[in-house]
């Protein structure tokens, strides 16, 4: 499609931009029909013509980069264990004001999205992280302990609203046979924050080869990062705005209000009542990390070869996350038989990598490791090889989790709302269960039972999840069933001349 020579300024409404006036067709006939205006103007680089800015490319590689200077610099910071600091405790306190604000936020995130959209959610939501690392570093300096939970309280809103605004892009923006690949783009732009965020202590720290605080320039870093994401977040698109390259539309509310969206939640439970046999798996998609990071990685190793163990725990994520998404979408397979394999892979690598964790996990204990004359692991000692693969396979294993987690929710719904509300009850109950395994993580909870509580967790919530995958994944969802519950229509969402649009 050649470019849009007119510079009529778009609506701002959704349903202003649904009209047919407002739409001019291009000459290429697989082109979608555009509306006016700079956002879906065509351009051509080196004979490729690249995707207009308000479209479901452009936005993903958008919020990718906004979570790469967010939570991405806030993953990287949490893997180094204690949130950079030796003694773990004072960030267990924080992260369990962040998991119990988040809790509530992320539950109630999809009333918040729908009815303030996406950019305004991801640029609120990516000022949180700043403040959450200028805290650990005052905290260095004093003892501020108001302010440190303040600062967490605050991130815990402020993801909430983050991360289902993400979630809402990722998972409703892209075509059916898209998702599994969009997850794949993310979680890779996302974790190249925290491979980067892992390479400032890795650097600050090079030559330290005992366990210590990070340096105060590692937090400023961070800081810079993290800001710097939130303003990007300015440079999305809402969601009423994104067109498709077949030319449908995300399915919205075209006039939320507070009252329709708090109600929406109720009617999303009710569509899809077989949805709550994923809140295990969502409880326990965030409950390994603290044991991960603070119980393996901040106890067990040297300050530099925590760093690296981060750098390769966030590059293997990004390896999985590519492979898993794509075969997620293979379209030679039928999409219900592509769940129940995905479940299967995953209960068959919850028992190979977690059994191998048991035989690591007995080899010392929390009061060995706080032990003066314990001798952290270097990269340099004999025997780090195995505790380094272990590492680097549950990173392997988060990535593959996610995944599943996020392109099953994408399966049972195409509908940007209900997504919405999807991604919100799992941000929201996947926040309770990192609430609650912070507060037992500070309150010196064995290594032994925090490792025996994830295995149990993550294998009890694959084999609950199974009615969902097994009764409620079809091959194809359509606009009309995804049309209910909202004040759209099929000529609001889809082109003239679309399939579903011909075949009424």
């Amino acid at each position: 499609m050649s470019n849009n020579d007119a510079t009529e300024a778009v609506p701002a409404t959704k349903e202003a931009t649904h009209t047919t006036a407002d739409v001019e067709y291009g000459q290429d006939t697989d082109a979608p029909a555009l509306p006016r205006g700079w956002k879906y103007r065509q351009y051509s680089l080196f004979g490729k013509l690249l995707p207009w800015y308000a479209s479901p490319q452009v936005q993903l590689v958008l919020v990718a980069f906004v979570c790469f200077m967010c939570p991405g610099m806030f993953n990287a910071l949490g893997g180094l264990g204690g949130g950079g600091k030796t003694d773990a405790t004072l960030a267990d306190n924080m992260n369990t004001a962040v998991y119990s604000a988040f809790a509530v936020f992320g539950f109630f995130g999809g009333t918040f999205v729908n009815k303030l959209g996406v950019k305004a959610c991801l640029a609120f939501g990516g000022i949180g992280y700043g403040l959450y690392a200028i805290s650990l570093l005052v905290s260095v300096h004093k003892h501020v302990p108001g302010f440190n939970i303040f600062a967490g309280a605050f991130l815990g809103v402020c993801a909430g609203l983050l991360w289902t605004a993400q979630g809402t892009i990722m998972i409703s923006y892209p075509q059916e046979n898209q998702k599994g690949k969009y997850f794949a783009r993310f979680w890779g732009i996302f974790n190249m924050g925290a491979v980067i965020g892992s390479l400032i202590p890795l650097g600050e720290n090079i030559h330290v080869k005992e366990n210590r605080t990070v340096s105060d320039g590692t937090y400023i870093g961070f800081i810079v990062l993290m800001f710097f994401g939130a303003c990007l977040a300015l440079t999305l698109c809402n969601a009423g705005d994104v067109v498709r390259s077949d030319g449908s539309r995300v399915i919205l509310m075209k006039n939320p209000t507070w009252q329709s969206e708090l109600l929406g939640l109720w009617e999303t439970l009710k569509f899809q009542p077989l949805v709550l046999l994923l809140f295990p798996m969502f409880f326990a998609s965030n409950w390994f990390y603290t044991y991960q990071f603070n119980a393996v990685n901040g106890a067990y190793f040297t300050t530099r070869t925590k760093s690296l163990n981060g750098l390769l725990y966030w590059l293997a994520q990004i390896i999985a996350a590519i492979i898993w998404g794509y075969l997620l979408d293979l379209e030679h397979i039928r999409r219900t038989t592509r769940a129940r394999a995905a479940l299967a892979v995953l209960f068959i690598l919850t028992w190979a990598i977690w059994g191998g964790g048991y035989a690591f996990e007995k080899g010392y204990t929390r009061e060995s490791a706080a032990d003066p004359n314990f001798k952290p692991k270097d990269w340099t000692d004999s025997g780090y090889v195995g505790p380094m693969f272990l590492y680097i396979f549950y990173g392997l294993y988060d990535a593959a989790w996610q995944a599943s987690v996020y392109w099953f929710m994408g399966a049972l719904s195409n509908s940007g709302r209900r997504s919405a509300n999807y991604v919100g009850f799992y941000k929201g109950i996947q926040s309770v269960g990192a609430a609650v395994i912070n507060n037992l993580d500070a309150r010196k909870l064995s290594f032994e039972s925090e490792f025996i509580s994830c295995w149990v967790l993550v294998a009890a919530s694959v084999v609950i999840a199974a009615p969902v995958i097994l009764f409620k994944i079809q091959d194809h969802v359509s606009t009309e069933e995804d049309l209910e519950g909202t004040d759209e229509t099929l000529a609001d969402v889809l082109p003239p001349g679309h399939i579903e649009k011909s075949a009424e």
